[in-house]
């Protein structure tokens, strides 16, 4: 069993989720020493304002972002196989993060989107420093969008397409595949 974490994580943990589950605006201070089962001086202690808990959570995907790219690059299968299985199935800790931060958008935090528009390039510029085309690397991680985008709407908005995503990855990764060979004879 692993051990309970700490209360600043706690705290970041709460805030993800109430922004997933509830937007932005249901988000107070509040609701989120509630959610994370902490005092609101405990929370005041951790993140004094709700402009350090911003900063707080953005610090904690800048960092998700990083691992994400150190697994990426080592990944046996390559960065280009790597980023299209983790997009058709994203369950992953960044994933969450990203999600609770794009819900910071519907407001004016343009911190986010700087910090959202950076995890962006290092994952496409990972892409691009295995495929070494910049049209296949746009279009693969374009691709990989469009993976993410159905896998989080499966079952809710779209059917359900789960038990293929392999199957996908891997045609996607064959598509790739005669985009370079292609991208040579030019």
């Amino acid at each position: 069993m692993p051990p309970p974490p700490a209360a600043r994580d706690k705290v970041l943990d709460a805030f993800e989720r109430l922004l997933i589950e509830r937007g932005e605006r249901e988000t107070t201070l509040d609701a989120v020493a509630r959610e994370a089962g902490v005092s609101k001086g405990g929370l005041i202690y951790h993140f004094n304002s709700r402009d350090a808990l911003v900063d707080g959570l953005l610090e904690r995907l800048q960092g998700l972002v990083e691992q994400d790219i150190r697994d990426m690059t080592a990944a046996p299968g390559g960065p280009v196989a790597y980023y299209l299985s983790t997009s058709a199935n994203p369950a992953a800790a960044v994933d969450r993060t990203l999600v609770a931060a794009t819900r910071l958008l519907q407001r004016s935090h343009t911190r986010v989107g700087d910090v959202l528009a950076a995890a962006q390039q290092r994952w496409y510029d990972a892409v691009l420093a295995a495929v070494g085309d910049p049209a296949v690397a746009r279009l693969i991680v374009l691709l990989g969008d469009g993976m993410y985008y159905e896998s989080t709407m499966a079952g809710s908005v779209l059917p359900a397409r789960s038990a293929r995503s392999e199957e996908t990855v891997q045609q996607m990764l064959g598509l790739v595949d005669r985009l370079l060979d292609g991208a040579g004879e030019r």
